[in-house]
């Protein structure tokens, strides 16, 4: 059976495992008594600790906004497993059959994201809290004061930034320095051995800029190389590009580079006895900076898989490898 070590999340006092499992489904389209408790049942037999869920999830599903939180809640209250380290994420602007408005990150917004997660998740602090997009034209300053005034009030334990660019994350950590507050911790993209068909938009100077999905692109990753600033993924497994032989996810990842790199997976995976998919997994655990891979299998089978990359170790000429790289 896998049993995931736990190590430490650098810069804070976290011990979690190697894989984060995302929640994004739970408690709308999984029946919360039979499927999400059996693939949970999973994840913690495998020693995993690590769930990652948001304000906003699952709104497209009939439970609604909010409703992963409160599945996470009741999943706790049944279970008692109280080692789980959960982070949720606010600030998000909107989506049809969510909600709009215009300034997410204003002080009264995360105020009231931060209220309704904690009522949600039925704790008293959030463990890690993400901040889901970033409004380019809001200050970072002001946006760390407000998320450190959560953090007096004993409301939130750490920081991480989802869908942030790097230069505003060393902006937002920078002022935190100076003024001995805390910044971000880790980073929350979209980040696989794939490389999407379409690049990141050009930042713009208003608050619509922020309002995007990023991929981390290879700029990104040498600031993340430099900084050792964590990176906690999503979209991973590229929508299971490399588990399936390219057929899923075909529209966002099928181009001429991924062809090349999900066949040297294979032929890797071949010679070592695992997946192409745990192949691509294990690459980005291989990174020379921290990157804790958030995995959303919602088959048992498929998550088995994903947990054992866990236990697939690459050499840095294997991960070299896979992009083309001697």
């Amino acid at each position: 059976m896998i049993a995931m070590q736990r190590k430490l999340l650098p810069g804070t006092d976290l011990a979690v495992s190697p894989i984060c499992y995302g929640a994004g489904s739970f408690g709308g389209n999984l029946d919360p008594g039979k499927d999400a408790d059996r693939l949970l049942g999973i994840y913690r037999d495998a020693a995993g600790n690590f769930l990652d869920t948001a304000h906003c999830y699952a709104f497209w599903t009939p439970g609604g906004a909010g409703c992963s939180e409160r599945f996470l809640a009741g999943y706790v209250r049944r279970n008692g497993c109280r080692d789980l380290v959960i982070a949720t994420k606010g600030g998000h602007p909107g989506a049809p059959g969510y909600r709009t408005v215009e300034h997410w990150l204003s002080p009264a917004r995360i105020e009231a994201d931060v209220d309704d997660s904690l009522g949600r998740l039925e704790v008293e602090r959030i463990d890690l809290y993400w901040l889901h997009r970033d409004e380019t034209a809001r200050p970072v300053a002001e946006i760390i004061e407000t998320l450190n005034r959560e953090i007096w009030r004993g409301r939130l334990r750490w920081l991480g930034a989802s869908n942030w660019r790097p230069e505003r994350i060393a902006e937002a950590n920078a002022y935190a320095q100076a003024h001995g507050l805390r910044g971000f911790v880790a980073s929350q993209p979209e980040f696989s051995l794939a490389v999407k068909n379409t690049p990141n938009p050009a930042p713009t100077a208003d608050a619509s800029g922020g309002n995007v999905m990023l991929f981390l692109e290879e700029p990104d990753q040498a600031w993340h190389r430099r900084t050792q600033l964590p990176v906690v993924p999503y979209t991973s497994t590229a929508g299971g590009y490399f588990a399936s032989g390219g057929q899923s996810a075909k529209k966002a990842f099928d181009n001429e580079v991924n062809r090349r790199r999900l066949e040297r997976a294979q032929a890797l995976a071949r010679e070592l006895g695992v997946t192409a998919g745990q192949v691509a997994l294990a690459w980005l655990m291989g990174q020379d900076f921290p990157v804790i891979p958030i995995v959303g299998a919602r088959n048992p089978e498929h998550l088995s898989e994903d947990l054992g990359a866990a236990e697939v170790r690459l050499t840095a000429e294997q991960i070299r490898s896979l992009t083309g790289g001697s």
